[in-house]
């Protein structure tokens, strides 16, 4: 007998053994304590005006933007990143249902439309008010605040790269060529195009104007193929289409590069850099995002996504981020070794706030070999009124000029230069002065460039971190922005950006933050963990 057929759309034909059937109300299936109904009740309270200005009209019959966002954040909750799995998730699950309160599973596209076209233009908006909803219930401390940056991938195919060193070294290249190209061109066809110093693009578009009417007026025939021998006119206005063609595709690359030495051609907000999950062990770079991350009592207070491939220049741009958008300002801005600098010191000085920085050099600065090294101005004595340093060998190194240095973000940074008065005969030479030099060891003298305001923050810093205070500082820091990066990459398993583009990135971000934070607050709940702020010192 002929097998029936199974490929209906309707999966009820055979009767109710194939129906799925639900109570009208699945909210009494929900547990009181779980996290899906504090999610609900914060939502609630957060005010989406901004959200639903983003949308033309709001169709009857589909889920509504308050509905999209709580779908959105209870997916990046549970590790469900893509849209497709969101979409299977408000068909299956009941938490999910419950969120939607009747309303029709959104399809992918919607989310997807949601994430970049809705959420991501309000996304700082509604982190700042996440954060502000913690302040008021006294969840965050609104003291100190730990900050710390991990690089995230983007979706984007690791070799898309397009190098600016490259760019600029094929782009002198052609440069070179182009005159002695003009000149021919000039002679062969009897014209002159005036330019000065140096051939622009619009010169060599005149030059193309000028070959183009010499081709109308005598009546020449382009030919193309196998067999057919072109003429010189035309393998001059080929070769100047080929030279307009990569003049322009290298300017174009500059541009999208600006200050930044490489970007992805699939995604030309991210930058190659250097990533941690390195599964070949061969240091190869990939493009990405530097996240930066501002906790405070374990929540994310504040999120940022940035090309800057070291965290030095983030610091600022960071704060200034967080002060524009939140009401109050942290007192206390506790960070690792790597954001140390002249400028970020001032910066934190300009504005009140106290630097719990590591020094750069405190861990070698601790070390034996460190100690023994004549060569460093930390090991010579410093007579501050005479203002001179004496080596080893009894030597002074007096002041001979001022130098100004100025940094990629346009700092200027004042530094004192030192040199040594004799240094011929000195038998600790070899040891003294280092570094590579064409010239040979006898005929150098020692110098020192010596930062004086940089050297006052850092000791002010180091005097800081040492105290009782600091201690306390620096081990929470270790705990709880290192934590929050941990679990992010490592709990709920977000190490690959879906998302391309900065301010999808940052949409994505501010979603894992909000996320995090959510499920944060319902752990501290449950473990009646509620408005502690530190870690305590644990003491043997």
């Amino acid at each position: 007998m002929p097998l029936n057929n199974l490929t209906h759309k309707d999966y009820t034909i055979r009767g109710d053994f194939y129906q799925l059937k639900l109570p009208l109300n699945i909210e009494y299936m929900i547990p009181n304590d779980d996290s899906v109904r504090l999610l609900g009740q914060i939502v609630e309270e957060m005010d989406l005006t901004e959200l639903y200005k983003t949308y033309s009209r709001i169709r009857k019959k589909q889920a509504t933007p308050t509905q999209m966002l709580k779908v959105m954040l209870y997916g990046y909750m549970n590790n469900c990143y893509t849209t497709r799995k969101i979409e299977s998730a408000c068909k299956r699950d009941i938490n999910f249902m419950y969120l939607l309160e009747g309303s029709p599973a959104p399809d992918y596209t919607t989310i997807a439309r949601f994430r970049s076209l809705h959420f991501a233009p309000v996304s700082e908006n509604l982190m700042a008010q996440f954060t502000e909803i913690l302040a008021e219930c006294g969840e965050l401390s609104m003291k100190n605040l730990f900050v710390d940056g991990t690089k995230i991938e983007a979706s984007s195919n690791k070799y898309t790269f397009v190098w600016k060193g490259s760019v600029t070294k094929n782009q002198r290249k052609l440069m070179d060529k182009i005159p002695a190209f003009f000149k021919k061109a000039e002679e062969d066809y009897g014209f002159k195009i005036v330019y000065g110093d140096k051939i622009k693009m619009y010169h060599l578009k005149k030059l193309r104007r000028k070959l183009c009417k010499i081709k109308k007026d005598e009546n020449i025939e382009f030919v193309y193929g196998i067999g057919k021998r072109k003429s010189p006119l035309q393998k001059t206005l080929e070769q100047l289409d080929e030279y307009i063609s990569r003049l322009k595709k290298y300017n174009k690359h500059l541009h999208t590069m600006g200050e930044r030495n490489s970007f992805s051609k699939t995604d030309p907000d991210a930058t190659f850099m250097r990533m941690k999950e390195d599964a070949m062990k061969n240091g190869q770079l990939k493009p990405g995002y530097n996240i930066q991350f501002g906790v405070d009592a374990e929540y994310i207070v504040w999120i940022s996504a940035g090309p800057q491939p070291t965290d030095t220049t983030t610091l600022i741009p960071f704060l200034n981020s967080i002060k524009s958008h939140l009401r109050y300002t942290y007192k206390n801005i506790v960070a690792d070794s790597g954001y140390e600098s002249e400028e970020n010191y001032v910066y934190l000085d300009e504005n009140n706030q106290r630097a719990f920085i590591k020094p750069s050099n405190y861990e070698i600065s601790r070390t034996r070999k460190y100690k023994a090294d004549i060569s460093i101005k930390e090991n010579m004595i410093y007579d501050k009124e005479k203002d001179i340093y004496i080596c080893s060998n009894g030597k002074r190194l007096v002041v001979t000029g001022i130098k100004f240095s100025k940094s990629k973000t346009g700092y200027i940074s004042k530094k004192t230069c030192y040199t040594c008065e004799d240094c011929s005969e000195c038998t600790f030479k070899s040891k003294c002065i280092k570094g590579n030099s064409k010239k040979p060891l006898e005929e150098r003298t020692k110098r020192l460039e010596v930062s004086k305001l940089f050297q006052q923050k850092r000791e002010e810093a180091l005097e800081r971190i040492l105290s009782e205070e600091g201690i306390e500082l620096r081990i929470n820091r270790s705990i709880q922005v290192e934590g929050v990066i941990g679990e992010i990459k490592q709990d709920m398993g977000f190490r690959r950006f879906l998302c391309r583009g900065k301010k999808n990135i940052l949409a994505e971000c501010i979603l894992l933050a909000l996320a995090h934070n959510v499920n944060k607050l319902h752990n501290k709940i449950q473990s009646q963990r509620c408005a502690t702020y530190l870690h305590p010192i644990k003491t043997a």
